[in-house]
């Protein structure tokens, strides 16, 4: 296992499955996810027609604050759907 997979891999909601998409859309590091954010990483995801549902969102949110993903504020979800929506119109 390399150290890039690792690393992703040791975050809470990540596993193989979900690292191997992160690395497909240019994402091998904690600090590339933490750079580019959850946001902009969900919709990278999207647009390269891979499928995904909002958990994806969300476990991305809660793998950067270590937090599970059902266990973030309904407000914090909302959010990170209503950014994920509007970052999809301007793009």
């Amino acid at each position: 296992m390399s150290k890039e997979l690792s690393e992703l891999t040791q975050l809470k909601n990540l596993g193989a499955a979900s690292v191997n998409i992160l690395h497909a859309v240019g994402i091998n590091t904690y600090d590339d996810l933490q750079n580019i954010g959850p946001v902009e990483a969900y919709l990278r995801i999207k647009r390269r027609d891979i499928h995904v549902s909002k958990v994806m969102l969300y476990a991305l949110q809660g793998a950067l604050i270590d937090t599970h993903w059902n266990q973030l504020a309904p407000e914090l979800k909302q959010q990170l759907l209503e950014d994920a929506g509007e970052a999809t119109t301007l793009s």
